[in-house]
């Protein structure tokens, strides 16, 4: 369950008026204007990263993912071992479903 941490926040008498005039809960109403705000500019901030990416994310979408993972180094240690999973198949309205061998 999540937590709930009290603020003190100011605002103009008639800002809090007009929030009155639609919500009784003057709590969950600003409540939801702060999470659509900060939903808001974390899509602006993704975009902004879209628009300017990173050099190296830039790099690697030019070389190609593909590229990208055949110039890693080989992997000799075991760090996967590749007949421990089990196979699965994704089934919409499902999900991951394990598939009979």
């Amino acid at each position: 369950m999540a937590t709930s941490e009290r603020v003190t926040v100011t605002l103009r008498a008639e800002l809090v008026e007009s929030i009155d005039r639609f919500e009784r809960n003057r709590s969950r109403f600003i409540a939801e204007a702060v999470e659509h705000e900060l939903s808001r500019r974390r899509r602006e901030a993704l975009l902004r990263s879209l628009e300017s990416p990173h050099p190296e994310a830039a790099e690697l979408a030019e070389t190609g993912l593909a590229d990208w993972g055949a110039s890693l180094p080989p992997d000799d240690g075991g760090l996967v071992d590749v007949n421990a999973g089990r196979p699965v198949r994704w089934i919409e309205g499902q999900g991951w479903v394990e598939e009979s061998v």
